[in-house]
């Protein structure tokens, strides 16, 4: 397998994404950023239940900064290009920029950090070093 600094993620602008001006309403760019993060754990050989299930840990959204530069409108093919800037024992932070397809303009940026939980403690917890052993260095 090979596994890449940079991960990216192809994503659809559905009607119900978008507001009543039929531009994409703003939350739902995170929800494209978390697919992108999900896939990237996916390509990585990582399921989230799995992970829930055999390790008993979960990834939770500490922080998100987001800035919008232009609108995506309904059916635009768009590209979340996902890197990681920061990994540390217990959270990884993610830089995401979303992109139009076709003439590559960013629409939007943004830097998530997750935290590993424990799911039955809710506390903070490392990160599996068999997990983070396959986790790309920082770009």
């Amino acid at each position: 397998m090979i596994i890449t600094a940079e991960f990216s993620w192809p994503v659809r602008v559905y009607y119900e994404d978008t507001d009543s001006g039929g531009v994409v309403y703003y939350a739902n760019y995170l929800k494209f950023m978390e697919r992108a993060r999900t896939e990237w754990l996916r390509s990585l050989g990582f399921e989230q239940d799995r992970l829930l299930r055999q390790e008993g840990i979960i990834f939770a959204v500490r922080r998100a900064a987001v800035e919008f530069v232009h609108p995506a409108r309904f059916n635009d093919a768009l590209l979340v290009q996902s890197r990681i800037k920061q990994r540390r024992k217990v959270s990884l932070v993610f830089e995401h920029d979303i992109i139009k397809e076709g003439d590559g303009k960013l629409l939007v940026s943004g830097e998530v950090q997750i935290a590993c939980i424990d799911a039955t403690k809710f506390r903070p917890a490392s990160i599996p070093q068999h997990l983070l052993s396959r986790i790309p260095d920082v770009v």
